[in-house]
């Protein structure tokens, strides 16, 4: 929860400043290093982000398809190396990425129509032949963004197979009520990330690509908080208790 926190704040700073700037002055201008920062910055977390949603599904199966397990499964050397992972691979592959798209040749307008620096958005301007790039972008958004979707996907089945033959009413609710919002969240982000980067640029709208990278880089870090902290029985007694203090 503290690397996904950490990720949405920094994933929001990464765009919303600029955009917020873009919008409130006339001047609607990045420097070529800041648009390769941008770009570079947000795939980083956004690739981060997809593996760590795939990593907390399987925390919830083994939570609830092997309690007993569960120290041993999901230690905190485990989770550590998922975590060293997510970022290390996602590091490599954006930094690929990067260097890669932006030594393209942008021989035409050097206007990108989105609201930040977007590798996708950014396949128009060149002036050569990109679909073997395109190609690789769909090869790693394939890895980095469906595999761990349909991770998830397998593992709240198995999740909802086990919480189905529980006796127990309020144990069923109490583990449909964890998972379904961590599914919610989840499907949102990875069906509009897919929906960018599994696409060929000839198929892109540029309106309508705005309006998805919306929902993937402002709605749903914005609704992660809530999902994944204020709805956490220990956050909220932590909650309390700073209240209580500072009270």
């Amino acid at each position: 929860l503290s690397q996904l926190s950490f990720i949405d704040m920094m994933y929001i700073s990464t765009t919303v400043p600029k955009m917020a700037t873009n919008f409130l002055s006339n001047s609607k201008t990045i420097t070529f290093l800041g648009c390769e920062i941008q770009a570079f910055v947000f795939l980083v977390l956004g690739g981060t982000e997809a593996l760590l949603l795939g990593f907390m599904s399987y925390d919830r199966y083994v939570a609830i398809c092997h309690p007993l397990r569960y120290p041993v499964l999901m230690s905190k050397k485990i989770c550590w190396f998922m975590i060293t992972c997510a970022w290390t691979s996602c590091s490599i592959n954006s930094l690929i990425h990067t260097l890669y798209a932006f030594q393209l040749p942008f021989c035409r307008s050097r206007l990108i129509n989105h609201f930040f620096c977007e590798i996708p958005s950014m396949l128009p301007l060149v002036c050569q032949d990109t679909s073997q790039y395109e190609h690789t972008i769909l090869l790693s958004g394939l890895i980095i963004l469906l595999l761990p979707f349909m991770a998830i996907l397998a593992s709240y089945a198995c999740v909802l197979t086990v919480v189905f033959q529980m006796s127990s009413g309020k144990g069923q609710t109490k583990a449909i009520s964890t998972c379904s919002s961590h599914l919610t969240v989840a499907s949102l982000f990875y069906v509009t990330t897919l929906s960018t980067y599994t696409r060929p640029h000839s198929l892109h709208s540029p309106e309508e690509d705005k309006i998805v990278a919306v929902f993937y880089t402002i709605i749903t870090p914005l609704l992660n908080p809530f999902i994944y902290s204020l709805r956490n029985k220990e956050v909220i007694r932590a909650l309390r208790r700073v209240c209580v203090q500072k009270i």
